[in-house]
């Protein structure tokens, strides 16, 4: 039970890190002098942010359809 829960948890980590990193919330660069090797992870969080806005809007606004349908009787 334990080991499935973790397995899932790997998961959605993976896949938050994934969309992440494709909307531009996360960018990774390395740099390599002599014997070391640096990797640097930045965040943009206001990219985040207003992501997050737009995605509360979205849901708003599908509720709201939902009302309306459920209201009108369809």
């Amino acid at each position: 039970m334990m080991k499935r829960f973790l397995v899932v948890l790997l998961l959605l980590v993976v896949g938050v890190v994934a969309l992440g990193y494709h909307r531009g919330w996360f960018q990774f660069s390395t740099e390599h002098t002599d014997q070391k090797s640096n990797i640097t992870i930045t965040i943009d969080e206001d990219k985040i942010r207003k992501d997050s806005e737009k995605a509360k809007e979205k849901v708003q606004e599908a509720g709201q359809t939902v009302k309306e349908s459920i209201g009108s009787g369809k």
